[in-house]
């Protein structure tokens, strides 16, 4: 499960963050999740609430935002939302494509005191 080591990530990171604003306690995390990121979010939550125990994120809540992979067609230039990686461009049905969006991970931001 390499969940566990992308939430042990996220939880360095946002320590860090945190001390680094001299935060007391943090109360949420937002994280953006590309659907073609291939983690699982459930996984995610449930590592998440493991690694956060006696530390800053105890009892914080992890939000995750999926964002949507979004494809843009290389012949006619269409931005599409992309649902199958064999799927051609709804505009011109060409099957050259390149990915805009879809794979990322990040913090969006973090809730602290």
């Amino acid at each position: 499960m390499h969940e566990l080591g992308i939430t042990q990530s996220i939880v360095e990171i946002a320590l860090r963050t945190a001390a680094g604003q001299q935060a007391k306690k943090i109360h949420s995390v937002t994280l953006e999740v590309g659907s073609l990121a291939g983690v699982v979010a459930e996984a995610l939550e449930f590592c998440y609430e493991a690694c956060s125990q006696d530390s800053l994120l105890e009892g914080s809540v992890l939000i995750i935002e999926e964002i949507q992979a979004r494809a843009r067609c290389r012949d006619c230039a269409a931005e599409y939302p992309l649902t199958d990686l064999l799927a051609c461009c709804p505009v011109c049905n060409s099957a050259a494509s390149d990915l805009v969006c879809g794979e990322e991970m990040r913090i969006k931001e973090m809730e602290i005191d």
